[in-house]
């Protein structure tokens, strides 16, 4: 019985030991045209991306999907965070974070960033970090 029971606890700590790290780092675009004025950011949900106006900081959140029942875009930020005058194509990019629900928006040319999450109506916030 001793046997039996240190061979399962032995054959337990070698599975836990092979098993992989299911937290999976967040994908990154790395586009290299900076002259458009939106963008398609992927999130981790694969029906979901964020649409980003690179001039202005606008968002939107957009779902796909292979029939017609969930196909939405939904206002995440209609704030512009900059004015008229210095809006300029390639101005905002969005970085992911290891948090599916969450990205950083960064002003590429004042260095201003913001915590956008992004979800359900209810849950969507684009905060300042100061």
């Amino acid at each position: 019985m001793k046997t039996r029971f240190i061979t399962l606890f032995l054959l337990l700590y070698i599975a836990k030991s092979f098993a992989q790290n299911t937290s999976s780092p967040p994908i990154q675009i790395n586009s290299t045209d900076s002259t458009v004025g939106y963008k398609l950011f992927p999130t981790q949900n694969m029906f979901t991306f964020i649409k980003l106006n690179t001039r202005n900081g606008q968002m939107w959140q957009v779902q796909w999907d292979t029939s017609n029942k969930n196909r939405s875009v939904s206002t995440l930020s209609d704030t512009l965070l900059v004015d008229k005058d210095e809006e300029k194509n390639g101005r905002f990019f969005l970085y992911p974070t290891t948090n599916i629900f969450n990205f950083i928006l960064l002003d590429q040319i004042d260095g201003r960033m913001w915590q956008v999450s992004w979800g359900r109506e209810k849950d969507r916030i684009v905060l300042l970090i100061e």
